[in-house]
């Protein structure tokens, strides 16, 4: 038997409120938490990845480095640092960008209706992608990806088009570490 996915349910101010079964809450539209990972090279690339064409919704489509949502009693960073390991196979220090709202009807009647919490990092080692997450991977400029973005929306995932149209700074913003 397998086991069902919970997610937090959350009021507008992000404070959680209960907890739903995954499939469920993005068949109504709750409001819950989620994170995404923006993920850097050193030549301030970004680590793209394309979701498993198995996924429940948005199969196939480009988006960041790896999303997901925190467990029940497991903070965002925590679930982030989880999801970028079990999706992409490596792990990195994150730091907090900051929360993110959104809601867009997805394919397969699914509503993704989330408040993010986004992190970023830099990687510049290997990447070892879960199949069961994603069939391929890439690093681009963000211009570029801005740029096809415009011309070619269905390659992309919902939520990473409202990052990469200015509604999320999607800049790297890393600090330097000194020599």
């Amino acid at each position: 038997m397998q086991t069902l996915e919970k997610v937090i349910l959350v009021d507008d101010s992000d404070r959680q409120i209960g907890t739903g079964e995954k499939h469920e809450v993005h068949r109504q539209g709750s409001l819950h938490r989620a994170f995404s990972v923006i993920i850097w090279d050193d030549a301030d690339r970004m680590l793209l990845q394309q979701r498993s064409s198995e996924k429940y919704h948005s199969g196939g489509l480009w988006t960041n480095a790896c999303c997901g949502h925190p467990r029940p009693g497991e903070a965002s960073d925590a679930a982030a640092r989880r999801r970028l390991q079990q999706e992409m196979g490596f792990v990195c220090p994150l730091e907090g960008l900051g929360t993110i709202r959104y809601r867009a009807e997805l394919d397969h009647d699914m509503i993704e209706h989330e408040i993010v919490h986004v992190f970023h990092g830099v990687h510049d080692g290997a990447i070892v992608p879960n199949p069961d997450e994603a069939q391929a991977y890439r690093w681009a400029a963000v211009d570029d990806v801005q740029a096809d973005a415009l011309v070619a929306p269905e390659r992309y995932t919902a939520w990473f088009r409202k990052y990469l149209m200015a509604e999320w700074p999607v800049r790297r913003a890393v600090p330097e570490t000194s020599g």
